[in-house]
């Protein structure tokens, strides 16, 4: 078994993180808001920040529950999340960005949602 209440210490970041990407994305409409204003590309390089941040969590939640947790929840592509952390971090200026802007705008709502019934199941 694993550490319950680490579990949902990292559930609950991986929720403000969410959260944050949420609000940062809110003022932008596409991936070119991004690229045609120092302001948007400031906006991208935080939002990059927090999908990074959500995927070393995420690591580290795979980690700690050795692998039996995130897959009870299939509807996130858990591996996708970590990759994406590992795209972003290595290969920063090969970021697609619309590919952040779909993940932001389709992806991120789900898994909040998803986090948050993580959240109530175990705790």
């Amino acid at each position: 078994m694993f550490d319950k209440e680490l579990v949902i210490d990292n559930l609950r970041t991986i929720k403000k993180v969410l959260e944050t990407i949420i609000e940062r994305k809110n003022v932008v409409a596409s991936s070119d808001d991004f690229l045609h204003s120092s302001e948007g590309m400031m906006r991208l390089d935080a939002i990059c920040m927090n999908l990074i941040a959500l995927g070393e969590v995420t690591k580290g939640l795979d980690k700690i529950t050795k692998g039996q947790f995130l897959p009870k929840y299939p509807e996130i592509y858990w591996s996708g999340v970590m990759r994406m952390r590992d795209k972003i971090a290595h290969h920063y200026f090969e970021i697609d960005t619309d590919v952040v802007f779909q993940t932001i705008e389709e992806d991120i709502p789900r898994m909040l949602q998803v986090i948050t019934r993580m959240l109530n199941d175990i705790e």
